[in-house]
């Protein structure tokens, strides 16, 4: 079976260990026309290792929409063309939407070339639920924005995944705990198929600790995923009734609910509805 000329391939890479190029992605790979990569010279590393000779053309977020043009005319004239980024399957949290997008609006062919994939891989192995997840890439570098995006997240009840990088890790585990209470459960995903691979799995406190503990352990790609909150219906448990009784004894009733929250990862509403349950019993024992 060959390609199809006038065909985009979305062809999926290895992040890290060079076996897990597919036998499909190796061939799509010889027998394109062009391959459009996001990094030339990172690419040009894995076709040298495969012995494959086929021309390679830059496509990254800084050239792409002025790429558009060109690719759509050469694959108008018939050629084969595959896309691939750095490592893993092009578009997750790499380039490539803008071209794809325009393509299937022009009713151009676009096929995908499945394969290795840093966030489903720390899906498999994290031991977090994974019917339902929500990826949210890269958060913001800024820790306030970083915070204020992770807010809008604490009572999200899939499994969350996020990507990030080496510099910002432990700023980051730090922000998630603060925000989403340091004993949610949570996975750390460390050079994932590469010779130092670790998986670790704690509360997002210990999490923190255990990167703290040992310099190297910030060094490589990340994965982090998180268990998702409680679902609503969990706020009314007798842990929870005990816990904001303690806390309604010592603050207002807001700051209460806000302090559980962060300790338990539930929404603050079934929290606040509990809460005056409880503080409205709690001034008829005490008249």
């Amino acid at each position: 079976m060959t390609v199809e000329s006038g065909a985009l391939y979305v062809v999926a890479t290895p992040i890290g260990n060079l076996e897990d190029l597919s036998a499909r992605a190796l061939r799509v790979l010889q027998e394109v026309d062009c391959i459009a990569a996001e990094d030339t010279r990172h690419t040009g590393q894995l076709l040298r290792h495969c012995g494959i000779q086929t021309p390679l053309l830059s496509l990254h977020e800084h050239n792409e929409r002025a790429r558009l043009g060109q690719v759509i005319g050469l694959l108008r004239e018939g050629k084969a063309i595959a896309l691939v980024s750095d490592a893993g399957t092009p578009l997750i949290s790499d380039p490539g939407f803008p071209l794809v997008r325009e393509l299937r609006r022009q009713g151009l062919k676009v096929i995908p070339v499945p394969g290795p994939s840093s966030l489903l891989a720390a899906l498999s192995v994290a031991g977090l639920p994974t019917d339902r997840f929500g990826f949210e890439g890269f958060l913001p570098a800024k820790s306030a924005a970083r915070r204020e995006r992770l807010q809008t997240l604490v009572g999200e009840e899939r499994t969350l995944v996020f990507l990030e990088a080496s510099h910002r890790v432990a700023e980051t585990l730090a922000d998630l705990a603060a925000t989403f209470g340091g004993d949610r459960p949570a996975v750390v995903a460390r050079e994932l198929t590469k010779r130092f691979e670790e998986v670790q799995s704690d509360t997002l406190a210990g999490l923190a600790n255990w990167l703290a503990a040992d310099p190297v352990r910030s060094k490589g790609e990340f994965v982090l995923l998180t268990q998702g909150a409680a679902p609503a219906g969990e706020a009314d448990s007798p842990e929870i009734r005990r816990l904001l009784t303690i806390l309604l004894a010592e603050l207002p009733t807001s700051r209460a609910v806000a302090v559980a929250a962060k300790y338990t990862g539930l929404r603050k509403k079934p929290l606040y509805e509990l809460a005056l349950t409880l503080a409205g019993r709690q001034g008829t024992e005490a008249q």
